[in-house]
């Protein structure tokens, strides 16, 4: 899989290097109160620090994640990766996240297309799956708009401070994706 896909005039993914991470923390912690209530890494993140050795963390040949930046008019506006690459039984959950000031626009749902065709059709992958917190519609908007099928709630799927949400689990296979 290559490390830059373009997706359209303004917008592209590049997989996500050291070099990003004084960018991807200011966008965190500009963005910190609309981004804590989904993703329990923004109250653990404190400095690009923090930033830098996720980065360096998803380089070590164990990591079974490949992280990309989303990248609009050539700024970063959010990540998007695998996570749990299991290439054994071919299958991949794919996590994103976008700034505010951005959501709404379709990048999301651009990059996840993109992301997900390439997952299957250069990586050789037949389930993909998102999972999403309950009750957070914007994100549970895109598996559904790509044709992803709602296979329940995994109760207590992610910790948040001192206490776990609920996520809303979504697949898409191979042969779905095939014949949309």
């Amino acid at each position: 899989m290559t490390d830059f896909i373009k997706i359209n005039s303004e917008l592209y993914l590049r997989k996500i290097s050291k070099h990003d991470a004084d960018e991807v923390f200011e966008i965190i912690d500009s963005d910190r109160d609309h981004l804590r209530t989904w993703l329990p890494f923004v109250d653990l993140t404190h400095s690009s620090n923090n930033t830098k050795t996720f980065i360096e963390q998803l380089a070590k040949p164990y990591s079974q994640e490949m992280v990309f930046t989303i990248c609009f008019n050539d700024k970063i506006t959010g990540l998007i990766g695998f996570k749990e690459i299991d290439k054994i039984n071919k299958k991949l959950e794919v996590g994103y996240w976008i700034n505010s000031t951005n959501e709404g626009k379709g990048l999301v749902s651009a990059s996840c297309r993109t992301l997900i065709d390439n997952a299957i059709n250069k990586m050789d992958m037949n389930r993909i799956q998102i999972k999403c917190g309950v009750g957070n519609f914007r994100s549970s908007i895109i598996p559904k708009r790509l044709g992803f099928k709602f296979e329940g709630i995994e109760r207590c799927g992610e910790k948040h401070d001192n206490h776990f949400i609920d996520l809303e689990v979504y697949s898409l296979l191979r042969k779905e994706w095939k014949n949309r």
